[in-house]
């Protein structure tokens, strides 16, 4: 007999799943083709924008896809060639930037382009020469902007390099006379910031720097702070002190960075003050102290009762009392215990009781329901006696539920008798290492003695004093000179020395003074010191008006008023220049190191 044989059924679940692979395929599919089918359409309409866009749009769905790469190149070519053809036609017209931007364009396209490559080296070439020409009258800008255009396609173009050399000496140059100019007019503070930007266009290409040092120099001598100190005069007849407080030593504590000049004599309409000093009285001071000092020493050793074992005698002494406690809850637990177990018993007998009744009761109850039965006269008739619920009656639920009660006690009474057991054990175990700790630490240890031996120390020291009357007023100052200053300058050494005492330990000490002429060295150096910095606060006081008013004018920092004000105020305070007059000052000028307007 024949079969048909028809295919095995398939899950409906299985099919979707190939349904919707297939239907996946067949949209990548579409859209790989799709996209061919507009680079084709675009490339027949010389689109040649859109014809890559779609053409890389196929590669995405298929990168494998040679016959789309070979398209894709060809687009390209063609495009590169149209490029070529527009640079040319830009070319002709003499538009050179243009031309240059179609040209990298085209190559960027198609870099075997060699017609392109040409009149792009031509186009550069070309640019150059320009650029050339516009240095020749002097638009150096323009020579630059020229230059700077050729180098960013071209980094190695000899001629476009030699262009821009030139170019910075010409800016240099034209900086230098700038400078020059503002120099002869006596602006000198427009003049070294113009001869400081023709040194930054290009070192050496004129004598800018050494130009800027002078004028630097002069801005200096302008500005500077006189101190003009008189001779000391020296009441005390003292000249080794005397001599630290000459002009020269005041002028080394000085900072170098400021123009302060320390000056002997007064010149005319300089701003400044006026030091005059007076050595009144130099004395040395010699004194011996006598005082006594103490050095422990070991005398020998003694027994004394070990510390740690008494510590462990204490632990061991918690843990017994500690031990007690838990013997104690225990027998307390053990107590509750057995009480609770005999309450269990006699309720568990009175349940058994209860129990035995009602099944006595219920034999009954069955032994009356079959005499009913055997009595019953018509077939399928149930008597009254038989009714199933009088044995299902419980009488013993209340005894039941105390016994359940009484068990659930007892347990958690066990449970708690079981702990206390077992840190009975516990506390046992602890006493007991306890002991043996104890028992192996010595009763007594050996502890070295100490005493102290006093032992005779003098101290010798040596105090120079010297008293300075000193005059600081101004020089351009109309009024009554302040009255003198007098202050005590005082330098001390101090050494101690004893005996040597071996058997003690105590070591020899001789004394050990510094001499009497380097402390007198020290205290004119210390009155001195002291000198310069109250004339460094005259000074920040005045340099302090000249920063308030220059900063007046940072509205408009590079005004050639402003600028010579904010030169000044920077030489006044080069140790520490104001960043709000520095920066805009010298970004006004166009200068890329603000501190070189400090020589640094």
């Amino acid at each position: 007999m024949f079969t048909p044989a028809y295919p095995p059924r398939v899950p409906s679940r299985r099919l979707a799943a190939l349904a919707l692979c297939a239907l996946f395929a067949v949209a990548g599919c579409t859209a790989f083709g799709r996209a061919v089918k507009e680079g084709d359409q675009f490339t027949t309409e010389h689109k040649w924008a859109e014809a890559e866009a779609a053409y890389l749009r196929a590669l995405a769905a298929d990168p494998d896809a040679s016959e789309v790469t070979v398209k894709l190149r060809s687009v390209r070519k063609e495009w590169s060639k149209e490029t070529y053809d527009q640079a040319q036609s830009v070319h002709a017209t003499g538009d050179l930037p243009g031309a240059q931007k179609l040209l990298l364009r085209a190559l960027e396209l198609d870099g075997e382009n060699e017609p392109a490559r040409t009149l792009l080296t031509q186009t550069l070439d070309a640019r150059v020469a320009a650029g050339q020409a516009a240095l020749k009258e002097e638009r150096l800008q323009d020579a630059r902007a020229e230059f700077d255009a050729v180098l960013a396609v071209s980094p190695d173009h000899v001629a476009a390099r030699k262009g821009v050399d030139a170019v910075q000496v010409a800016w240099a140059r034209r900086w230098f006379k700038t400078a020059q100019q503002l120099e002869e007019s006596g602006k000198l503070g427009n003049a070294l910031l113009a001869y400081l930007r023709a040194d930054q266009e290009r070192v050496g290409a004129t004598a800018a720097r050494e130009r800027a040092e002078a004028v630097r120099q002069k801005l200096r001598d302008e500005v500077a702070y006189l101190v003009v100190a008189t001779p000391v005069e020296d009441k005390a007849q003292a000249p080794d002190v005397a001599q630290r407080l000459a002009a020269g030593r005041l002028a080394s504590m000085l900072p170098k960075e400021v123009p302060i000049r320390v000056v002997t004599e007064a010149p005319e309409s300089k701003v400044g003050v006026k030091l005059d000093l007076t050595l009144e009285r130099v004395l040395p001071l010699k004194a011996v102290e006598p005082f006594q000092k103490t050095q422990r020493y070991l005398a020998g050793n003694r027994s004394v009762p070990n510390p740690k074992r008494r510590q462990f005698e204490d632990r061991l002494l918690n843990a017994e009392r500690t031990l007690e406690e838990v013997e104690r809850k225990q027998a307390v637990a053990l107590r509750d215990y057995l009480r609770r177990q005999a309450e269990l018993n006699t309720v568990r007998q009175t349940a058994e009781r209860c129990r035995e009744r009602e099944r006595k009761t219920c034999l009954e109850i069955i032994q009356r329901c079959g005499e009913a039965v055997r009595e019953v006269e018509q077939a399928g008739q149930v008597p009254e006696e038989c009714n199933p619920t009088a044995c299902a009656t419980r009488q013993c639920g209340q005894e039941e539920a105390l016994l359940a009660q009484n068990a659930a006690v007892v347990l958690q009474l066990e449970k708690q008798l079981d702990a206390s057991l077992e840190q009975n054990e516990q506390q046992r175990r602890e006493v007991q290492r306890g002991r043996d700790t104890m028992f192996r630490e010595p009763i007594t240890v050996e502890e070295p003695m100490y005493s102290d031996f006093v032992y005779d120390v003098e101290l010798h020291r040596l105090t120079v004093k010297a008293t300075v009357t000193s005059v600081l007023r101004e020089l351009m100052s109309a009024q009554a000179p302040p009255a003198p200053v007098t202050q005590d300058y005082e330098v001390k050494h101090e050494d101690s020395s004893n005996k040597g005492y071996d058997r003690y330990g105590v070591l020899a000490d001789p004394v050990q003074l510094r001499n009497e002429l380097e402390l007198r060295v020290e205290v004119g150096d210390t009155a001195m010191a002291d000198l310069a910095h109250r004339v460094m606060e005259r000074f920040d006081a005045y340099r302090q008006k000249r920063v308030e008013d220059a900063r007046r004018g940072m509205v408009r920092p590079g005004a050639e008023d402003v600028v010579e004000t904010s030169v000044r105020v920077l030489l006044l305070t080069a140790d520490k220049p104001p960043s709000d007059i520095l920066l805009p000052v010298t970004q006004a000028r166009g200068l890329q190191r603000p501190e070189s307007l400090f020589n640094k």
